[in-house]
């Protein structure tokens, strides 16, 4: 008997293939009940790389053994009257339809969103496609590379002196897909408002945008656009350059004297500093080297003394003395370092499957621990129609109805109207997730106080020369909707104010260092006692418990330790790694969606909860199926700029202008004969050679050198106009400028930029 979950009430309907797919497994390891929807043959998520050898065609997917698990499968050809309506009568019993593949298939025999909520009156339905379900791009082709490029992150990834480039291993449809099952929740919740079917929209380009945090409107508010700048991250004011080789690869260090006090003792050591180092007032060091001051030491020389100590020592070293000395010094891991990662072992984030082969392989378990309702993996992926009969039969027999009952009366339509909520939460990661319940009505008070106010109140974009607690439009973006308090946590009167608030509160989320909430006397077990309804979500870098949970650091030292940074640039060059901080655009997808599962199950049940959510596990769901290659072939995925191993030519390249670019994806041989098409058939194109994926492998640079002279003929959203309307994967290089007046997102209304 299956475990009961957040989600048990619920049925999911996944017509989803691998731009969506994770959505389905998001709502399947909280408990409902997913049906994996395929046309004969499988859906296409079946046929997506990496591969297993020595199995059935269907079940070679090692992306869809990843994605798919605690769902059952069942084969409808939905070209036929009877199968449709057997699709009409699951859908009668759900709660959820999700769709992504191709834009508007059931529309195309003949069910659209009327048909459904026809069906079922109180039914969700999710649409995922790349650019939206109507507007100038709507019906635009598009691919990993070509969103990348469209939705603004690939302008921001790379070095200035080369071409900007994508993450190599594909994320687009993965934070999509986690967007999706976070779209499907809070469009329940709405349902149970109002008593009316839902039909959500969810852009993939949209979802990018959002990865690029402080980028995405930077050129409205500032009047200029942030741009890559190779391994370097702006870290408040200043520019530091984070990434550092060592004896076996690289890690993540800021060099700045909190990392550099605590390690005088080792460098002394090594001999690379003498005792004149000690004399330093390091506590102040960095404010006065900021101020122009008088200091011993130069920022250089601390940069030049933590280069070469860094260098003698490997990763695992340099991480476990890290953990000893109090400073984070963030191995950038591959995927294959992950598996060996103590961490992760001792929280047990690991499931082991069974392959389709009959191997066992290490996955990413479940993404988060709450306290009431365990998540759980009980199924791998299924089989092609493996549930079929099972599934034909109980429809027969005894049709489901959907688990949601009639509303409440409600004056509002807002999912969250009326939730209260209390953010503890800061910087990134925690505060875009709160904005998922304020976006939706709920009254979200922040606490701060200028004793330890929020990082990015000091990080740009800002107007003008404004300056201030209230001048960054990074910290406006991501917390906007909510009411703020200051309370000196200090003040036994300020923490009696806030268990106040606690008592008020629905919601509590908190992203401080494990253990500093029990040491105001604030965790979970307290919190319970003022408000035994209270659920409370806990969100750290490495989670509440393990021996590297105390570890601190920012989003590009998760991002490193999450395996993002090795996929990241170019393979002659060290690491770059994704904009910023890459984790924190993770996690809130996931946060959002346990939030409001766990609101759900404690408007059912009455029960509040904990849940212990790590950054660093969230994100390891996006790199799944290169961990699952990793352990079946031996392959361990780096970065390529923006190739793909199974697919070319990938690029992007050279247009019209200083500094522009056009994105070109081709995925396969028939795209390639539109390519040749879009371009006039050049004689060089004309090469049989070409006309397989391997002879275009072998010629990669050739076809750059072709297409990058006719990318530079041309702007890049003409190259782009072309080339799509030869049904040819392609996307204009968007930054902050270019998004602001983007036909599509005006069509869509996306306001960030105004």
């Amino acid at each position: 008997m299956a475990l009961l979950v957040m989600l048990s009430p619920y049925r999911v309907l996944d017509l989803t293939d691998h731009r969506g797919e994770i959505a389905g497994m998001i709502l399947g390891d909280l408990g409902a009940d997913v049906i994996k929807v395929e046309p004969p043959g499988g859906c296409a998520g079946r046929r997506e790389g990496p591969y297993l050898d020595g199995v059935p065609e269907t079940e070679r997917s090692l992306q869809f053994f990843a994605f798919n698990r605690n769902k059952r499968s069942i084969v409808l050809d939905l070209a036929s009257q009877s199968e449709r309506d057997t699709l009409l009568g699951l859908v009668a019993g759900a709660d959820f339809v999700l769709e992504s593949a191709p834009p508007g298939q059931l529309a195309q025999h003949g069910i659209d969103f009327d048909s459904l909520r026809a069906a079922n009156a109180r039914i969700v339905h999710v649409l995922i496609t790349p650019y939206g379900s109507d507007g100038p791009a709507a019906g635009r082709v598009a691919s990993d590379l070509t969103l990348s490029a469209m939705g603004g992150q690939a302008a921001l990834q790379g070095s200035p002196d080369r071409a900007p480039v994508r993450i190599t291993v594909p994320q687009v449809w993965r934070h999509t897909g986690a967007e999706a099952a976070a779209a499907a929740v809070i469009a329940h919740h709405r349902m149970l408002k109002t008593g009316a079917a839902q039909f959500v929209d969810v852009s993939a380009q949209c979802a990018m945008t959002w990865t690029t945090m402080n980028a995405m409107d930077a050129h409205a508010i500032q009047g200029f656009d942030f741009e890559r700048m190779g391994s370097a991250v702006q870290l408040g004011p200043a520019v530091i350059e984070p990434i550092f080789a060592c004896a076996d690869g690289y890690v993540v260090a800021v060099p700045a004297s909190a990392v550099i006090e605590p390690l005088l003792g080792h460098l002394i050591g090594d001999e690379l500093i003498d005792a004149t180092w000690l004399e330093e007032d390091w506590s102040t060091f960095d404010m006065r080297a900021f101020m122009g001051e008088e200091t011993r030491f130069t920022r250089e020389q601390i940069h030049e003394v933590l280069t070469r100590f860094l260098a003698l020592h490997t990763k695992r070293e340099l991480f476990d003395l890290g953990l000893e000395a109090g400073v984070t010094l963030a191995p950038v891991n591959t995927v294959a370092d992950l598996l060996e990662f103590d961490q992760l072992e001792a929280r047990g984030a690991w499931h082991s499957a069974d392959l389709p082969n009959g191997t066992r392989a290490q996955v990413p378990g479940v993404f988060a621990k709450p306290s009431k309702m365990p998540l759980s993996v009980n199924r791998p992926a299924p089989r092609l129609d493996e549930h079929g009969k099972e599934i034909r039969t109980e429809l027969s027999n005894d049709p489901r109805r959907p688990a949601s009952e009639a509303p409440h009366s409600q004056t509002s339509d807002r999912p969250f109207d009326g939730l209260k909520v209390v953010d503890l939460t800061w910087v990134i990661a925690g505060p875009v997730s709160v904005r998922y319940l304020s976006d939706h009505g709920a009254t979200v008070i922040k606490v701060e106080s200028e004793l330890r106010p929020d990082g990015i109140r000091r990080a740009g974009p800002t107007r003008g020369d404004t300056s201030g607690w209230n001048s960054s439009h990074f910290y406006g973006e991501f917390n906007a909707g909510k009411q703020c308090i200051q309370l000196n946590l200090k003040n036994p009167d300020a923490v009696e104010i806030l268990k106040k608030l606690i008592g008020w509160a629905d919601v509590l989320v908190e992203n401080w260092a494990p253990g500093a909430t029990a040491r105001l006397g604030i965790d979970y077990d307290s919190c319970r006692k003022i408000n035994p309804e209270l659920i409370m979500l806990s969100t750290s870098l490495m989670g509440q418990t393990g021996p590297a949970a105390s570890i601190a650091g920012y989003g590009f030292h998760a991002g490193g330790m999450a395996g993002f940074y090795e996929v990241t640039g170019w393979s002659d060059l060290p690491p770059h790694g994704p904009w910023l901080a890459y984790t924190d655009v993770i996690a809130p997808r996931f946060i959002a969606t346990l939030l409001g599962a766990a609101l759900d199950h404690r408007r059912r049940t009455g029960q509040g909860q904990h849940i212990d959510a790590s950054q660093f596990e969230m994100a390891l769901q996006f790199l799944a199926p290169e961990i699952l290659e990793t352990q079946t072939s031996g392959y361990v995925a780096t970065r390529m700029s923006n190739r793909a191993r199974d697919a070319a030519p990938q690029g992007i390249y050279p247009s019209a202008g200083e500094d522009q670019w056009c994105a070109i994806a081709i995925d396969n041989d028939p795209q390639w004969q539109l390519l040749r098409e879009a371009l006039g058939d050049p004689q060089w194109a004309r090469d049989p050679a070409l006309d397989t994926l391997a002879g275009r492998l072998k010629a990669h640079d050739q076809i750059d050198g072709h297409l990058s002279e006719w990318t530079r003929a041309r702007t890049p959203h003409a190259a782009m106009d072309e080339l799509t309307a030869h049904g040819v994967p392609a996307g204009a290089l968007q930054r902050s400028s270019d998004l602001g007046r983007d036909p599509q997102y005006a069509n869509r209304e996306f306001n960030c930029f105004h």
